[in-house]
């Protein structure tokens, strides 16, 4: 074991309670159950005769909360377990960096969101906000795969979450543009701050962690379970905050036709850019999810199935297209070392998304929204903005988002390069053993028997 991984034995302790210390004081001063959550005001609405129990929102937004909660913690833990070596990282630091981040965006979401009277209220819309935070750093997270030390996430996730509360204000408060499943505030921001991380984190010396770095057959397995569970729950993701009947209904059957069309191309481009025509793992673990990150700014707009389906082919398309081409290119020229291929699945995908919103902002009149408006388009629908301007704002949103991105990761990289952080070395990359206690493999024993055909390897 490495000099390397002896420094956490100081660090890791220190970093993770002197944090969460500080967080349960932040806690304790500014956050208080809000309205629906608290027993005095909500008992008071119910003596009022002005809500029943079934009208807590709780009961419309947990099925979604918890299909949110199982994409962070099972489907991003697992998708990125294809390394042969770092599996236990791979799962285990996803868990770190999703409950430290959760605790931390209740806290700089709510000082935006939720801040009433000196005070931040909670419910069960903050909890699936704060997840959808966790999830851009989870994005991140997977551009620095193997490469960093927990200290050093835990880092880039404080400051992260605190670039993306402010990102999503200017974009969703300021900028006033629409974006229900996250494709400029969550895939694109998490992407490109990841990628710009990784670009000044970049190892010259990585091939001597290189051999480390493929998959087994195994580890391709375990990957694929946490693809299965991103691709079932992805509709949720999308739609968990959108407004309640048709805005939701939409929102979800536009990302489930999308996600569908997605696969099919997917399938399709692997196996034709393959000269022998066979299928490549890596592009249907990650590029058949592309589809839902493609839809993610218009899935609640009035998109159409067909529009969905047009979406999550491209998406599929230019996904694969990247694992293929582009993310060589990313590492040989530009110096980018993108472990798990964020570009492929949030970057690209997360700007045509943007586009897509654009585009079908573009189109939105009274005739095919009628009273609808009001919901997806609210500032058109008051007069406030044409259906050209809206476009116009969320294209801006776009810009906005990736110059966050850009300019934060470069400096939250240069902050991550400090000695002190406890960073792998280059030859110590990809490795479980340099931050676990990690079980040693069976041996194989060989089982003589007098019949020579007979003998076999246990």
């Amino acid at each position: 074991m490495g000099s390397h991984s002896t420094n956490m034995r100081v660090k890791l302790p220190l970093f993770c309670l002197v944090l969460e210390a500080i967080t349960i004081v932040l806690f304790a001063i500014f956050v208080r159950y809000d309205h629906e959550t608290d027993a005095s005001a909500w008992h008071q609405e119910l003596q009022n005769n002005s809500k029943t129990n079934s009208d807590n929102d709780f009961y419309y937004r947990y099925p979604s909360f918890q299909d949110v909660h199982t994409m962070i913690f099972i489907g991003f833990g697992f998708l990125m377990t294809f390394l042969k070596r770092y599996g236990f990282s791979s799962v285990a630091f996803n868990f770190l960096i999703a409950a430290f981040g959760l605790q931390w965006s209740t806290l700089i979401q709510g000082f935006f969101h939720g801040f009433h009277d000196g005070k931040i209220h909670v419910g069960i819309e903050s909890m699936i906000n704060a997840d959808f935070c966790t999830g851009a750093v989870l994005i991140s997270f997977g551009a620095v795969l193997g490469k960093t030390s927990p200290v050093q996430l835990i880092v880039m996730t404080l400051f992260e979450v605190t670039l993306f509360g402010i990102n999503e204000f200017i974009i969703l408060n300021i900028v006033e543009a629409k974006d229900a499943g996250g494709s400029m505030t969550i895939h694109t921001f998490g992407a490109y701050f990841g990628l710009v991380v990784s670009r000044v984190l970049y190892r010259p010396h990585l091939e001597k962690s290189r051999h480390r770095e493929g998959s087994v057959y195994h580890s391709d397995l375990f990957a694929m379970i946490g693809t299965i569970y991103l691709w079932m729950f992805w509709p949720s993701f999308n739609s968990a905050i959108t407004a309640h009947g048709d805005d939701q209904h939409r929102t979800v059957m536009n990302t489930y036709y999308s996600l569908a069309a997605c696969t099919l191309a997917t399938f399709a481009f692997s196996a034709l850019l393959n000269g022998e025509g066979k299928l490549d793992m890596v592009h249907i673990q990650n590029a058949a999810l592309a589809g839902g990150v493609a839809v993610g700014t218009s899935a609640e707009m009035m998109l159409t199935p067909f529009g969905a389906m047009i979406a999550g082919s491209l998406a599929g398309i230019i996904s694969t297209l990247g694992y293929k081409y582009l993310t060589p290119v990313l590492d040989s020229k530009l110096k980018i070392q993108d472990t798990c291929g964020v570009h492929n699945l949030h970057g690209m995908p997360g700007i045509l998304g943007a586009a897509i919103g654009a585009i079908v902002a573009l189109a939105a009149t009274a005739d095919i929204y009628g009273g609808g408006m009001d919901d997806v388009f609210p500032l058109i629908a008051e007069g406030k903005r044409t259906a050209q301007s809206q476009a116009l704002y969320q294209f801006l949103a776009l810009l906005v988002a990736l110059a966050f991105a850009l300019v934060g990761g470069t400096i939250v990289g240069f902050i991550l390069r400090l000695p002190c952080f406890g960073s792998p070395s280059d030859s110590e990359c990809f490795d479980d053993s340099l931050y676990w206690e990690v079980p040693e493999e069976p041996e194989h024993i060989a089982v003589r028997t007098e019949d020579p055909e007979q003998q076999t390897q246990a």
